[in-house]
């Protein structure tokens, strides 16, 4: 029970709301914590220490003061404290100081997007004025001016950009950063926990570059990185710089109260197990907020949801005599332009927006003022991202409120039922791949393009044979002990460090003769989401595609009024490529290995809004996308107690129900053990696999050449499998539904409970160990 302190007060009004009160399974009361203060250090340079003063610090939080000590004593460092607790001093105060300090001291500011990047300068700027410190400050990214450009690279003595212009824009032009790169002395990499799978793979690349410029200008930086908490920070951060690098993960910062609510949306099919939609209930209980005037942030699973969710907010505010009830909601995501994305930041910060939907751009440590409220509509990932969305309301001071309305998934019905694991357990492990072949051969070329590699030289690993097969390809020539760039391309202008291709679809409307630039989108989501006769919404408004030209890589809109929205349905094919490591199970067999996989959309249906039923499909002529990756494939070899399992069923209607609810629920849970998006998880599998000759379950990563999820996958099995079949046994439906292992298949008769025999499957795989 909530204690009575609550009941006056906006939580204690939600909870007793009676739509929605009854479908609170869990709260959790998270109290607040009184800060923990030190000095300032003796050390700290007066100037610093009277603008600390100016703006009513005369403390620090022990943290920073770690961190600085550290710091000084010339460490690498990596900090990892919760949202809001200060880690911006814990690199603004040693740099400021350095730069105070040595004429000739520079400092390179990172963060992973130009919304953050902007948000920064800006608290750095008011450090600086606060103190009239004589310290210039400046963002380098893709939206800064190219007459601004200039002067930012001769006179800045701190940088601030994000990884892509880095990779981009920065290091293969560092002979116009000649005096910057020999005076570097600290790079501060801020939100490192967003440096993980294919990007951070990138950005430890990104990095060896970085250092090896340094090097060349006479410089050896100091890291400062910053991070929200996972479980393995010390070792992300040297992995992504290739040295050690010292914790501090002792909080002293205080804590504000709030309260955790875990809301399951009421069942509207008891015999299939279907929940109410959680965008729709996302949305009531929003809306219950924004109307008892609580600023709020919702937080939904992908770009289509944040806009379908914003529309839905909007459309219940709707009053044209009172300004829709004084109610602004906007969406926010990526594909905005950067006007739009500052207008919104700037409408939160000083009142003019009350309520936002926005995908995990806005989890990242974005100032956008004093929310009270976070809701998340569905599980958004992993618990680091969990906790950040959570830490998004209550920032500053007061009592603040989290609601985590579950979709019908089995991750979601999992940690409805274990909110223990959010609550009790630390987050996940963040895993890179920096020797990724394609990857790693990518910033090679950029690596060569900007400084000749001599013959001994390492690059993260011995590099001669890429090196060779580069000469061989014409890319580079090796003339006495060194290579040289010979190719007349620019390497790192087709290299994306967030995606497999570098190449991006302008999005233009069309509307009554206009031509104007209202987003952009990779290519791989374009084919999914903008193709011909797609519905593309943005900010509240529906635009039909005319044509989505890939290539001139330009997409035509024109705005509609439609009752329905898009999706696309995409066909997968398979090719083993190598079987490089197995495990045997008498159950199963376990094998990890190369694959290539090939997707194509091929046709999309159209979703009535609100109601969310199926009212009619469409064709996608459209190419399909190849990607050469890493998978593990789960054989029913001959005599397994999975083969047996299979054997016995009917017909095959069965045996593929079987299949793919076992493909469904594992796909499903593997990111509760991954720190990875399950969008970057793939999942199929095959009745007569042309490879095998046996059934076959499938999982890969969806990146070239793989990310390292298919490895830790194979450790993982058996906690996969353990959580899998807890989740089908407590599941309340008759026989399978979305919650555990999907809706069962139509061809299958009904009294055939495919439920039981996955059951029974999974019972089976845990009673057995090993094999020969």
């Amino acid at each position: 029970m909530l204690s009575p302190k609550y009941a006056s007060t906006f939580i204690g009004k939600f909870l007793q709301d009676p739509d929605l009160g009854p479908n609170i399974v869990h709260i959790e009361q998270i109290p607040p914590v009184e800060a923990s203060l030190v000095s300032f250090p003796p050390d700290l340079d007066p100037r610093l220490a009277n603008t600390l003063h100016k703006r009513g610090l005369y403390h620090l939080y022990s943290h920073q003061r770690q961190a600085w000590d550290l710091i000084q004593e010339g460490n690498d460092v990596v900090v990892v404290t919760p949202t809001s607790s200060g880690k911006t001093l814990c690199f603004n105060l040693p740099v400021v100081q350095s730069i105070l300090q040595d004429p000739g001291a520079r400092a390179l500011y990172l963060f992973p997007t130009k919304a953050l990047s902007q948000d920064q300068q800006a608290e750095l700027n008011s450090l600086i004025e606060a103190g009239s410190l004589n310290v210039d400050a400046a963002t380098y990214d893709g939206d800064t001016p190219q007459s601004v450009r200039g002067t930012a690279r001769d006179k800045a003595r701190i940088i601030i950009t994000n990884p892509d212009m880095l990779h981009s824009g920065v290091l293969p032009n560092h002979t116009k950063w000649i005096k910057f790169f020999s005076g570097l002395k600290y790079i501060v990499i801020d939100e490192m926990h967003a440096y993980r799978g294919v990007f951070g793979s990138h950005v430890a690349n990104v990095m060896r570059r970085l250092m090896r410029i340094a090097s060349f200008y006479g410089s050896n930086p100091k890291f400062i990185f910053c991070s929200a908490t996972i479980a393995n920070p010390r070792e992300l951060a040297a992995a992504l710089i290739g040295r050690p690098v010292t914790l501090v993960s002792d909080n002293g910062a205080p804590r504000a109260e709030k309260v955790l609510v875990f809301y399951n949306p009421p069942v509207v099919d008891i015999v299939q197990g279907i929940r109410k939609s959680s965008a729709l209930e996302s949305r009531s209980v929003a809306a219950l907020l924004l109307k008892a005037g609580i600023r709020t942030i919702l937080f939904a699973r992908s770009r289509l949801r944040v806009e379908l969710i914003a529309a839905y907010l909007n459309d219940y505010f709707r009053n044209a005599f009172n300004k829709n009830n004084g109610i602004c909601v906007e969406p926010y995501r990526s594909g905005l332009l950067p006007n739009e994305r500052r207008a919104i930041e700037k409408g939160l910060r000083d009142g003019t927006i009350q309520g936002v939907v926005s995908t995990n751009a806005l989890e990242l440590g974005i100032d956008i003022g004093g929310l009270d409220a976070a809701v998340m509509a569905g599980w958004p990932g992993s618990m680091a991202s969990f906790r950040q969305q959570l830490g998004r309301a209550g920032r500053r001071q007061g009592l603040s409120l989290g609601v985590f309305v579950a979709s019908s998934a089995p991750m979601d019905q999992y940690m409805m039922e274990h909110p223990e694991r959010i609550m009790g357990e630390s987050s996940e492990f963040a895993r890179i791949d920096p020797e990724n072949p394609y990857i790693y051969a990518d910033h090679v070329k950029c690596a060569a393009f900007e400084l000749p590699f001599s013959r001994s030289e390492k690059f993260g690993q011995d590099i001669s044979a890429v090196l060779e097969f580069l000469q061989e390809d014409g890319t580079v020539r090796q003339t006495g002990d060194k290579w040289y760039w010979s190719s007349d391309a620019y390497p790192a202008e087709k290299i994306s460090l967030r995606s497999a291709t570098a190449d991006n679809i302008v999005i233009i409307d069309t509307t009554r003769g206009a031509n104007t630039v209202i987003g952009e989108m990779d290519r791989p989501s374009a084919k999914e989401l903008i193709f011909d006769d797609a519905v593309y919404m943005h900010r509240g408004r529906q635009y039909c595609v005319l044509k989505l030209d890939l290539e001139n890589k330009l997409c035509q809109v024109e705005e509609k009024e439609l009752n329905y929205y898009t999706d696309a349905v995409v066909k997968t094919d398979i090719k083993v490529l190598s079987e490089d490591e197995s495990l045997a199970y008498t159950s199963c067999k376990l094998v990890l290995g190369d694959l290539l996989i090939r997707s194509q959309a091929e046709k999309f249906k159209k979703i009535r809004f609100h109601t969310h039923e199926n009212i009619g499909y469409g064709e996608i002529y459209l190419p399909p996308e190849e990607i050469q990756t890493r998978g593990l494939m789960v054989l029913a070899f001959q005599q397994s107690g999975f083969a047996r399992k299979l054997e016995s069923l009917p017909t095959d209607f069965h045996r593929a129900a079987l299949l793919s609810s076992l493909s469904y629920i594992f796909k499903s849970l593997a990111p509760v053990f991954l720190l990875c998006d399950p969008s970057d998880l793939g999942a199929s599998w095959r009745l007569r696999d042309d490879h095998f000759q046996i059934p076959v379950l499938y999982m890969w990563d969806k990146y070239p050449g793989g990310t390292g999820l298919s490895e830790a996958l194979l450790s993982l099995f058996g906690q996969l499998v353990d959580s899998s079949a807890k989740r089908v046994a407590s599941c309340a439906c008759v026989s399978g539904c979305p919650s555990c292992i999907g809706l069962p298949d139509p061809q299958v008769p009904a009294d055939a409970n495919i439920k039981i025999i996955v059951a029974g499957v999974l019972d089976s795989f845990l009673e057995t160990g090993h094999g020969a």
